[in-house]
């Protein structure tokens, strides 16, 4: 756990200090992965979202700490992160689920960055690839949710 913690954190360091990297991985083509008529009831897993869509982001967003998850109204929002190696410099995500289909205009993302200055935290800038990247990174996830559970 400590080892993949670790990790995510290097990652999203080097993301932040890159600008153009992404540690969330990239995705070809963002379309849709099924039309409405073929979506089943279990997709939504009881919940207001889709499942997949969901799972997918909490998945992609476990290294962060969650300060609030609304699984009927489709938002998640983590706490502030800090990786320890780069202690002056935290970032936070929100994550909005806006459909029970697992559609690629189905998720939107924000990621939003602090640094220290002079003892006081001050936000920075954050490259706007990285929402993108980071809304391919649970697209991907949840077509594979979706794949496998078709087995």
């Amino acid at each position: 756990m400590f080892a993949r913690l670790a990790a995510s954190a290097v990652a999203v360091s080097a993301l932040l200090l890159a600008g153009g990297c992404s540690i969330f991985g990239s995705s070809t083509s963002n379309t849709s992965t099924q039309s409405s008529a073929d979506m089943g009831p279990e997709e939504t897993g009881g919940i207001g979202v889709n499942a997949y869509l969901w799972r997918a982001a909490l998945d992609t967003l476990d290294f962060l700490p969650i300060a609030s998850a609304d699984p009927y109204g489709g938002v998640i929002i983590t706490d502030w992160y800090a990786n320890p190696a780069k202690a002056d410099e935290r970032l936070k995500a929100t994550i909005y689920i806006l459909d029970t289909r697992l559609r690629a205009d189905g998720i939107s993302a924000a990621v939003f960055r602090e640094q220290m200055v002079n003892g006081q935290w001050t936000t920075a800038t954050v490259n706007p690839e990285t929402n993108i990247a980071l809304e391919n990174a649970i697209l991907s996830k949840a077509r594979q949710l979706r794949l496998s559970s078709i087995d």
